[in-house]
């Protein structure tokens, strides 16, 4: 029995070591399990930045003045043979919207009617407004516009030859008179209404045209005839009414720039999630 209890004392023992030794070889191979596969690495979160709710609109501006000629006047003693005349133009911008307008010039044209042949000379001066009715993207600079002008001209009528009327042309039409009378110090006035277009072509350089129509206020005639062309206003139609046109090239001076307010651009959820 005695025997029997120290065999049996003796194998717990001996069990009991190679239990301890069998769990630090597990916890070696652990150890060197890890440092061959490396834990497997924290997903990393990134904090986007806050999507701002708001965006800005900055543009600028410029304020200056633009001055030009009218090419259809400049170019028309090309392939007309009875007109000679130079258009200046010109406006400044006096607000986003606004533009003082003035166009200054010099005609002579030589009219030929049923009746009468007369050469006009004389000058004018014009001045108004524009209102821009576009709106513009960022620096853009083009104008389509609409405003008004009061015109004044001073002039002369030379009457070079004339036709009597003739109620009975049973014995044929009355032979041409050659008159030479030159009649100055003759005065007009008229408001126009504008139309026109003004494009940015080049940095600085617009390229635009313009109608016009015109009503006379105030119109002195020779005593024998009337005013078939006016210098500023053009033919008359029908006595008190005309009609314009002129094709233009201007450059533009700035002379300072304004930023506007900058507009609010709200982007709403839905975009958002978008």
């Amino acid at each position: 029995m005695t025997h029997t209890l120290k065999y049996f004392f003796s194998f717990c023992f001996m069990l009991s070591l190679f239990l301890a030794q069998a769990q630090d070889t597990d916890t070696i191979q652990r150890k060197k399990m890890d440092e061959v596969i490396p834990e497997a690495p924290k997903p990393i979160t990134k904090k986007l930045p806050e999507e701002k709710k708001n965006d800005t609109i900055v543009k600028t501006d410029r304020y200056g003045f633009r001055v030009g000629v009218d090419l259809y006047k400049l170019t028309r003693a090309l392939y007309d043979k009875d007109y000679k005349g130079l258009e200046l133009v010109g406006d400044y911008r006096l607000t986003k919207k606004y533009f003082l307008a003035a166009e200054v010039g010099n005609e002579n044209k030589t009219t030929d009617d049923d009746r009468l042949n007369t050469t006009t000379k004389g000058s004018y001066l014009k001045v108004g407004f524009d209102y821009n009715g576009y709106e513009n993207w960022l620096d853009m600079e083009n104008i389509i516009s609409i405003g008004m002008r009061y015109g004044v001209s001073t002039f002369s009528q030379q009457l070079n030859t004339y036709k009597i009327y003739n109620a009975n042309p049973y014995f044929g039409e009355v032979p041409v008179i050659t008159s030479g009378n030159k009649y100055n110090g003759l005065t007009a006035s008229w408001i126009e209404v504008v139309a026109g277009v003004k494009a940015k072509v080049f940095n600085n350089v617009f390229m635009g045209f313009s109608l016009r129509l015109n009503r006379l206020v105030t119109n002195k005639e020779p005593d024998n005839f009337k005013n078939l062309y006016i210098p500023g206003f053009n033919r008359t139609y029908d006595g008190d009414f005309g009609v314009g046109f002129n094709y233009t090239v201007t450059y533009f001076i700035p002379f300072y720039k304004k930023k506007v307010t900058p507009k609010k651009v709200e982007i709403k959820k839905e975009d958002q999630k978008k």
